[in-house]
């Protein structure tokens, strides 16, 4: 509750920052400041400190699972400010506002981290895809910004309609919101309702996540969106969405009585193939990173088809790991004048640290060992074997896992093998200093993952 509470209360504050000063420094410095005291109100609710103390009638549930994924997110969240405020700012003139929208959308992740109704899961949902469409749309001077924005909004629309059908089949179903009711027997002539509004339900969060065969918007509205803002989509957003699926899906699944266990991995196995197939002839880096962001929800969705202890444990390593590298990644296309494969060439020689960490951060999302990346997806194949069945799905992961390496070992080869400039903006001393930070916390949660699982139980 202490998240929830205070970032809706910090977005209120940056807007009023915003009406009263237009100084870029001091909207910067409220802005992280406020999100420190977040991750700080989060950390003391992790250890049994309420500030708010609010009886939500069971309708949020507040639990180790959740808290640590808010403390992650919320942790991200941070470098990214560090890393790419001063870039925020740039988009345009309402700087304070965008943070505002931020601190909005936390507030949701909060929300769908801790939901036990599917009212929750609906207000969750919503308050962060709300602030995205107007994010996605913020470069106005761009058409390609509007078109991703008005593309991403009839789109999101179109699924939300989709999840409230969803949702209405399963209330009348059960007769109740809540997503406890699910393992509840109901009249049996009114299964067919809630297996109806379970799927409709499903098809809307694969949408959110972008899992095929509902992955078409993610390619154009992440290449329209202004860059430093697509980085927080793919990693925060991405990851807080797939938290609320797995949560829901937790209980819905066993309390059908279907096997969805075959739709789950084909949808599985679609994500994985079309994600990393199309990223191979991408000619635009930050068009690949889209279409890799798909193939990595491919893996998340391991979470989703075994839940068990170590799925639970794969998709908190991998919502760390992917966040980390991504948005490292993202801060460096963000110094780049040139977005495409041939604007890296060269890169190693006129910014070392920027090539290095870049490299690692690559490494970590093609799961290549000594990185977070490689236990997050050993993780998540393990608890699919451990589930003992659709082995196939295991092996065909694998498969695609090894194709990635190919487009992410394109980027690393114009940095070190490539003749060119390797033209970017002016890089400050603090930059290279946090994108250092990254780097190592991927390489030491690599070695160490034990470091965040042990918070779940301890």
């Amino acid at each position: 509750m202490n998240a929830i509470i205070l970032s809706a209360l910090l977005g209120v504050v940056l807007m009023f920052t915003g009406i009263f000063t237009t100084n870029k420094s001091t909207i910067r410095t409220v802005a992280t400041a406020g999100l420190l005291l977040l991750l700080l109100a989060n950390i003391a609710e992790m250890n049994g400190w309420k500030l708010f103390e609010v009886n939500t009638r069971n309708m949020l549930v507040f639990n180790k699972f959740g808290l640590l994924f808010n403390t992650i997110a919320f942790s991200a969240t941070l470098l990214y400010f560090l890393l790419s405020a001063r870039d925020i700012l740039k988009v345009g003139i309402n700087g304070a506002e965008y943070f505002a929208l931020i601190f909005f959308i936390l507030c949701g992740v909060s929300i769908v981290s801790s939901f036990n109704t599917l009212l929750l899961l609906f207000l969750g949902i919503e308050i962060i895809s709300i602030p995205l469409y107007i994010l996605t749309g913020s470069d106005k001077r761009n058409l390609k910004s509007n078109e991703a924005a008005l593309k991403y909004f009839l789109m999101g629309s179109f699924s939300t309609g989709i999840m409230l059908m969803g949702i209405v089949l399963m209330y009348g179903a059960k007769g109740t919101f809540s997503i406890d009711a699910a393992l509840q027997a109901s009249n049996p002539g009114r299964e067919v309702w809630y297996t109806s509004g379970l799927l409709l339900l499903f098809i809307s969060m694969a949408f959110k996540v972008s899992a095929a065969p509902f992955h078409f918007w993610t390619p154009d509205v992440y290449d329209g969106a202004p860059t430093v803002f697509t980085s927080f989509m793919a990693t925060i957003v991405k990851a807080g969405v797939f938290i609320a699926f797995v949560r829901l899906f937790e209980y819905s699944f066993s309390g059908s009585g279907y096997d969805w266990k075959l739709i789950v991995s084909i949808v599985t196995a679609a994500t994985l193939f079309i994600g990393n197939i199309t990223a191979i002839f991408q000619q635009s880096v930050k068009r690949m990173l889209a279409y890799s962001s798909i193939a990595q929800a491919g893996f998340m969705l391991f979470a989703l088809f075994s839940y068990n202890t170590l799925s639970r444990e794969g998709i908190i390593l991998y919502t760390l790991g992917y966040s980390l590298a991504t948005i490292g990644i993202f801060a460096v296309l963000v110094k780049m004048k040139d977005y495409t494969f041939e604007g890296f060439n060269g890169l190693a020689r006129t910014q070392p640290v920027l090539a290095a960490t870049t490299t690692i951060f690559l490494l970590s999302l093609a799961g290549i060992p000594m990185t977070i990346g490689f236990f997050a997806k050993y993780f998540m194949l393990a608890s699919a074997v451990k589930s003992g069945s659709h082995l196939w799905l295991v092996f065909f992961a694998i498969l695609c896992a090894v194709v990635s390496v190919y487009y992410y070992f394109r980027v690393i080869q114009s940095m070190y093998f490539k003749d060119g400039a390797g033209a970017t903006e002016e890089i400050s001393p603090a930059f290279r200093w946090i994108l250092l930070l990254m780097a190592g916390l991927i390489i030491l949660f690599g070695i160490f993952p034990n470091m965040i699982l042990n918070y779940l139980y301890f």
